[in-house]
């Protein structure tokens, strides 16, 4: 027997915004009884599009890099990618064949929009 992924849990200082900003990016909706202290972003395409994403905030501040990231992937990689930015997250530096990096509010998470569905092999 195994488990089921049922939802992600991030915390942050700010949750609403990051979870908006979220929304916005991966085409979700923001579940009604969501407050400033936890928002949750419901799942896409009619439950098929993945784990609930929510978003906690808590009172300390970051103080390591992340330990999570969302890779992302489009068809129209060019077009997401000015789809996301003009959401008014920054391009991180990071020089990659197709690949972008953009920093999140208040960098919390990181995305990468890649044109295909490779997966990198792990990194050491």
């Amino acid at each position: 027997m195994s488990s089921s992924l049922v939802a992600i849990a991030i915390d942050c200082a700010e949750a609403p915004a990051v979870a908006r900003f979220w929304a916005d990016v991966l085409g979700r909706q923001v579940a009604e009884d969501s407050t400033s202290e936890r928002v949750i972003l419901l799942l896409g395409d009619g439950g098929t599009g993945g784990p609930r994403i929510t978003f906690n905030k808590v009172p300390e501040p970051k103080t390591v890099k992340n330990r999570v990231h969302f890779d992302l992937v489009s068809d129209t990689f060019d077009a997401e990618t000015e789809r996301v930015l003009s959401l008014g997250r920054p391009k991180a530096p990071r020089p990659a064949a197709r690949q972008v990096s953009l920093d999140d509010l208040r960098r919390y998470r990181k995305q990468r929009v890649r044109p295909d569905r490779r997966v990198d092999p792990p990194r050491p």
